[in-house]
């Protein structure tokens, strides 16, 4: 999401040098404790943003493939996770969906109490 973004586990995104985000990181991550309201107006500005960006299609299968927290490609880890992608088990959560090994996974049943 950055011009030349260093990562530990890929090195260098080269999709990421025509992104239109670059250098707006607090748009698409949320700051330890924030409020829904604050989160809707803070992912629609990113949404706005992601809109009109030429790699969209790029950022949003990394962040589908890599399992990535924040707001990516126009899609929110929800979102994501409504499409079948789901993030790896957010600190001090419990998670509600097994892992599938970067694949997308099906929601478990429901279970009979």
């Amino acid at each position: 999401m950055a011009d030349t973004a260093t990562l530990i586990f890929g090195g260098v995104l080269e999709w990421t040098a025509g992104s239109a985000c670059a250098g707006q990181t607090k748009l698409f991550f949320a700051p330890p404790g924030e409020r829904p309201e604050a989160r809707a107006v803070r992912e629609n500005q990113a949404r706005s943003i992601c809109a009109g960006c030429e790699v969209l299609v790029e950022c949003r299968s990394w962040a589908r493939d890599n399992r990535e927290y924040g707001f990516w490609g126009g899609e929110s880890e929800e979102e994501r996770a409504a499409a079948g992608y789901r993030v790896d088990m957010p600190v001090g959560r419990v998670a509600r969906y097994p892992r599938g090994n970067g694949e997308p996974v099906a929601p478990r049943d429901a279970r009979i109490a």
